[in-house]
């Protein structure tokens, strides 16, 4: 009998769904938030109810995720990630975590608990993938500058989203924020997740070209959509999300020859269980609950518009756009939906959030869903309005800046220059990756090595100021040589960017000025850097200010012998890469 009930329930749903298209459609609105609003009026919270059955409802939804998951991860691929670029990369990382700050600290103010307001960080963090190439479609703006920026933000953010779901996770399932065995998981997670990608790239790709090489559509929908709830599957039985591994299978197959052909062939399905996945939030909504949170959702919501559309202008114009592409992609990106409503999910299916932290994203959502193609369409009213009330010594910074940008881009006159910048750059990252690494391994010691200290006497506060010292003392050389590099690449940029038809007499000074910020601000970024790789093995502040001091000291006084230890650790690394190109090469 719940079969022919489900059954029923899914042809109502659908029903249901393929109305409210053909009426939003007629009525030129948007269509994701009429699914929603279409469940709620058949859920099981408005009188005349049609769907019931909370077991229906939860399979419809978890059907729905996982499709829906599963479709995002093939439009997402290593691939289309090398092509995003360095620079837009580098926006959505920031983005991202400026606006998971904001949600927690929003969560904060509203007197959360610090899960729930994490929980809401991260559902304020991720744009809609679906709703922004909707309204770039929709609106006819695919072909504009601006776009190739949002969907490589959207690029960036799908691989976030692995990352966040994670973090997630482990949090739920181990209790707290900050606990060992929240750790613990955060580790199995991330085992899982780097296995997982590293066999499916090794494997998947090939078994679903071979699958492709008969030529038969069918065998080779079947075999994608088996991928796809075999990983869902496995997650699920490991304790992990199904949304995790449905993403993680797209994600691999997405790396196929035949990836264009199963994303036409998966195409029909992924419309089919959108319209399941929101007319299934829309099923579990109280209308009641809705209206109590109403005032919450609005500010919310308008957190995620004002934020995400200044942290993404902001960053597009800092990496080389003009004002106008760079402010259109931030209201293009100044929206949540899809990944907030599966955050939302796995938050209550855990047992992670209160039961408000669900109405509550749905009506952000659904708010921001609605503003979306509006905010779209008065991007260039807005560009016009900010130029009018713009000072003009600002319009004149901005100018000044966008033309230092354009004078750093590769051409044929500062080829070699841009290959300098590049070393550098490569340099810098490569010491970073050596301190992260030390401070890393720091606090695998302390995690797994504390009995060890315990037998010989050194317990908690002395445990943590022997190891943070130790890597602090060994990442020396790799820190005075980022300082360096940063320094080398201060002056190299003001040389090459400051220019006399943009400075006039101010040329010397301002080159002067901003060859000493950039290395005071690598400065500032090691010094986060360090503080939040060594939180885990911080010892108190007082030791750890000694620390520094004596630290500081000591690479004033050993500078020179810091700087030939790196020079020599440097030219081994070449040395032993050299040599291994040699023997392949022969």
């Amino acid at each position: 009998m719940h079969d022919i009930g489900f059954i029923r329930d899914l042809a109502i749903v659908m029903l249901v769904a393929g109305a409210t298209t053909v009426l939003l459609h007629r009525l030129r609105l948007p269509v994701l938030p009429g699914y929603i609003l279409a469940g709620v009026l058949i859920g099981p919270h408005t009188p005349g109810v049609f769907v019931t059955n909370p077991r229906t409802i939860d399979d419809i939804s978890n059907l729905g995720v996982v499709l829906l998951m599963f479709t995002l991860g093939l439009e997402f691929s290593v691939r289309k990630l090398r092509e995003v670029g360095g620079g837009i990369l580098l926006v959505a990382v920031a983005e991202v975590a400026f606006m998971l700050w904001v949600g927690y600290e929003l969560g904060r103010v509203f007197g959360w608990s610090g899960r729930d307001a994490l929980f809401l960080g991260a559902i304020m963090s991720l744009s809609s993938t679906m709703v922004a190439t909707r309204t770039l479609r929709e609106s006819g703006m695919r072909q504009r500058p601006f776009a190739r920026l949002v969907v490589g933000m959207l690029v960036a953010e799908d691989m976030l989203t692995i990352v966040i779901l994670t973090l997630l996770t482990a949090v739920a399932i181990g209790g707290a924020v900050q606990t060992g065995m929240a750790l613990s998981l955060i580790g199995h997670l991330g085992l899982f997740v780097v296995v997982g990608m590293l066999a499916g790239l090794l494997l998947v790709p090939r078994l679903v070209d071979y699958v492709a090489s008969f030529g038969n559509n069918e065998m080779l929908l079947v075999s994608v959509l088996g991928i796809c709830f075999g990983a869902s599957l496995l997650a699920a039985w490991l304790g992990f999300s199904v949304a995790l591994g449905a993403f993680l299978a797209g994600a691999v197959v997405a790396e196929a020859r035949c990836a264009t052909r199963v994303v036409h062939l998966v195409e029909p399905l992924r419309d089919m269980f959108a319209a399941l996945f929101f007319v299934a939030i829309g099923l579990k909504i109280d209308p009641a609950v809705l209206v109590d949170y109403i005032v919450p959702a609005l500010a919310i919501a308008a957190v995620v518009i004002v934020g995400k559309t200044l942290a993404c202008s902001v960053g597009c114009f800092f990496v080389g756009h003009d004002v106008r592409t760079a402010m259109c992609a931030g209201m293009s990106m100044a929206q949540i939906g899809e990944f907030s409503f599966v955050i939302a999910t796995l938050g209550l299916s855990l047992g992670a959030v209160s039961h408000f932290i669900y109405p509550i994203a749905v009506a952000s959502a659904l708010i921001c869903m609605v503003s979306a193609p509006y905010m779209a369409r008065s991007a260039d009213g807005v560009i016009r309005l900010g130029r009018r009330v713009t000072p003009r010594a600002l319009r004149l910074l901005v100018s000044s800046y966008s033309g230092w940008l354009e004078n750093l881009r590769p051409v044929e006159d500062n080829a070699v220059i841009a290959a300098m910048l590049r070393r550098l750059l490569w340099h810098i990252a490569v010491n970073v990756i050596l301190i992260v690494t030390l401070f890393t391994i720091g606090a695998y010691v302390n995690a797994h090595g504390w009995d060890l200290f315990s037998r010989v006497g050194i317990y908690r506060n002395l445990r943590h100021t022997l190891i943070w010292a130790t890597a602090l003392f060994l990442s020396l050389p790799f820190l005075i040589a980022v300082y360096r590099k940063a320094e080398a690449l201060g002056m190299l940029l003001a040389e090459l960017g400051i220019r006399e038809r943009f400075a006039g007499s101010y040329t010397q000074a301002i080159r002067q000025v901003l060859a000493r910020l950039i290395p005071l601000a690598a400065l500032l970024l090691l010094a986060l850097l360090v503080g939040a790789l060594g939180s885990t093995i911080l010892p108190p502040r007082g030791v750890a200010l000694s620390l520094l001091a004596v630290v500081l000291v000591l690479a004033v006084v050993l500078w020179r012998a810091l700087v030939r230890v790196h020079a020599r650790l440097q030219a081994a690394l070449r040395d032993t890469l050299d040599k291994s190109l040699d023997e392949s090469g022969h």
